[in-house]
């Protein structure tokens, strides 16, 4: 397909219309007795009616029939996707996937079917919580659009390029690009090769860009490095299915017509994907090892300051030039979850350990840090400016909340290492006191 055209920037107020259908947004309102080109308004609310200006998301959608035009829903069958998180005992133990599976090449898996959610917390019905799904298909979905009804998906191809077209119009995201789409979003998911990648989902608020403090006004990740799909509308009759994820269960229904039919729109609530090589890093240029926070690219902040439901970081490749100081990750036990991902080349810290298309969760209190191999070159390689994670990119998905496995997590995808602890039973004693007085 032809090169695609976006919007820039983060949180703006943006405008489109199909080029094909000059001046088909209303001038001057929202809702016109009559719209150009005999269209249907329709609104998408991403917030309250009464929430305040700054937090208050909604985006017109000019269309050539509305979407309440479909059969009713019935429950989607033979699905990994759920909220269930009493399906299995608490495993506070370091655990570690070996690379999820592509689907084998004779079963057609498209997005949807391929979705398989391995833990999480919270009620999407309390509009609370998160849960981590992968992902693994070998087909496009065909006349089949999906939506989220409990959230927003922060979707992170680790292999195969994905071609989404969404009511806003068509995006393509690329290995180390991440896309947002966000809750009640219609979208379709097309594949030229087999593809893989992690979903970070989060129910009842939406990510936005961490606030930057004494980092000053630029960094991290730039409003402008942000882009949202143009206006392209679908003028198509036929059998067309509408699934919905609701109250973590996945439904479908029939209508007679592609829902891709949005010939104009203007709003500030869209879908958007984000280029991870144009993160800006901030490091340390002295001495020790800076908290992971600094490489924050969204938040979804709970009620509680400063605390997220979830963040998502990134470890780009970055110079290391800290004085006197063990510069990989420091041993940690934290308050919140850390599950990490590896979308190519090696993690610094684990390297052979965590491969890309694999995974770790490390869960609220319990240790973790580097392996032997990676503690003994820290503690005694030379101190000179290096380029750490060179060809890398890992990520990291951390919430205050505390994470349940699946059973599909647990067990039924057989990829959770047994052997993973062994990693750190080669730490020996180094301590040399006490001093003899």
């Amino acid at each position: 397909m032809s090169k695609l055209k976006y919007l820039s920037g983060f949180g703006s107020e943006f405008s489109s219309e199909d080029p094909r259908c000059p001046n088909s947004l209303p001038e001057g309102q929202n809702s016109p007795q009559k719209c150009p080109y005999g269209l249907y308004a329709e609104q998408l609310s991403g917030s309250a009616f009464t929430a305040p200006r700054a937090e208050n998301v909604r985006t017109w959608l000019y269309r050539i029939r509305p979407s309440v035009g479909h059969r009713p829903f019935k429950r989607l069958e033979n699905v990994n996707v759920t909220h269930d998180w009493s399906e299995t005992e608490p495993d506070p133990n370091q655990l570690h996937w070996n690379p999820f599976d592509l689907p084998k090449t004779q079963v057609g898996i498209d997005f949807v079917r391929g979705i398989n959610t391995i833990c999480g917390a919270g009620d999407p019905r309390c509009k609370h919580g998160l849960a981590i799904h992968v992902y693994s298909c070998n087909v496009s979905m065909e006349n089949r659009a999906f939506y989220n009804s409990d959230g927003d998906f922060l979707i992170v191809p680790q292999s195969g390029d994905l071609e989404i077209t969404t009511e806003f119009g068509k995006m393509v995201v690329k290995s180390n690009e991440i896309c947002v789409l966000q809750q009640g979003m219609r979208f379709r998911v097309a594949i030229s090769q087999p593809s893989r990648g992690y979903i970070l989902e989060v129910f009842g608020r939406h990510f936005a860009l961490p606030d930057l403090g004494p980092i000053g006004a630029n960094g991290l990740a730039n409003p402008r490095d942000f882009l949202t799909p143009v206006a392209k509308y679908e003028d198509l009759e036929g059998n067309y299915e509408i699934v919905a994820k609701y109250q973590g269960k996945l439904f479908v229904c029939e209508q007679d017509h592609s829902p891709f039919d949005v010939v104009a729109w203007h709003g500030n609530y869209v879908p958007y994907k984000y280029d991870l090589e144009k993160f800006m890093v901030i490091n340390s240029v002295s001495f020790d090892h800076c908290d992971p926070s600094i490489f924050t690219v969204l938040t979804c902040q709970s009620e509680t300051r400063g605390t997220a439901i979830a963040d998502f970081v990134i470890f780009p490749p970055r110079w290391s030039v800290q004085e006197h100081t063990f510069r990989p990750p420091y041993y940690h036990r934290n308050c919140m979850s850390e599950f990490m991902g590896l979308i190519r080349g090696e993690y610094e810290a684990k390297r052979g350990g965590l491969a890309p298309g694999g995974a770790t969760l490390h869960s609220i209190m319990t240790a973790h840090g580097p392996d032997k191999e990676c503690f003994g070159a820290g503690s005694e390689g030379r101190l000179e400016p290096q380029r750490v994670a060179e060809g890398t990119q890992a990520f990291m998905f951390e919430s205050c909340l505390g994470l349940a496995l699946t059973k599909w997590g647990a067990e039924t995808c057989q990829k959770l290492n047994p052997d993973y602890y062994k990693c750190w039973q080669g730490l020996k004693k180094n301590f040399t006191g006490p001093v003899k007085l």
